[in-house]
């Protein structure tokens, strides 16, 4: 599998926050978003945003903004889509999703959502972490998405599927454990109690 591009989902309403771009609220000297931008671009090789409205607001980040292409906030497939439909321009294969209000995600995402996805032989690959009462918990906007799927997704949002677990598990999902030993590594900020709690992980 060649290097898949990066797609930062930035798309959500930030409804839990008050609503704008809750990426750029700060953490430390740098905000939540550059953050996510400065984990995932290494790992990939290109890297575009996923959001909507004025994309001119996200001008001094150098990276292509893709909106939605489904009317209505259906939630992040369509930023899946979005992506999809980018790197099918750019000739990719894959594009891996991270979720932009997510700053502490693992380094090594993309080199283990690949690996997860060539050893249980699946087309899709999540990430996952660990729970003694629920077993793997998966963290659906972290994923590896095959470009050869767009259609099928396209054809899903038009049925109306919103739920992300429910169009993968059409296609069969392998999972990708990821350790917390140190903390969640996908804790994501939604309110204003998750801001001051991430600023005191930084």
């Amino acid at each position: 599998m060649t290097a898949p591009v990066g797609v930062i989902l930035a798309g959500g309403r930030a409804a839990r926050m008050g609503g704008g771009d809750k990426g750029r609220l700060m953490l430390g000297d740098r905000s939540i978003l550059a953050r996510a931008i400065d984990r995932l671009s290494p790992q990939v090789a290109d890297l575009a945003l996923s959001a909507n409205g004025d994309p001119a607001r996200f001008a001094d980040l150098g990276l292509p903004v893709l909106p939605d292409s489904v009317a209505g906030w259906p939630g992040p497939l369509a930023g899946v889509l979005a992506g999809l439909d980018w790197a099918a321009g750019q000739g990719a294969g894959h594009i891996v999703t991270a979720a932009a209000d997510t700053p502490f995600f693992p380094a090594d995402l993309v080199p283990q959502l690949m690996l997860a996805a060539e050893a249980q032989g699946r087309p899709i690959a999540l990430a996952a972490t660990p729970d003694p009462d629920r077993g793997l918990i998966r963290h659906p906007t972290f994923g590896l998405w095959p470009v050869d799927l767009r259609e099928d997704l396209r054809r899903a949002l038009a049925d109306g599927v919103r739920k992300v677990v429910a169009w993968t598990d059409r296609h069969g999902t392998a999972l990708a454990a990821f350790p917390v030993d140190r903390g969640d590594p996908f804790f994501n900020v939604n309110t204003p109690a998750d801001l001051a709690a991430a600023r005191g992980l930084s």
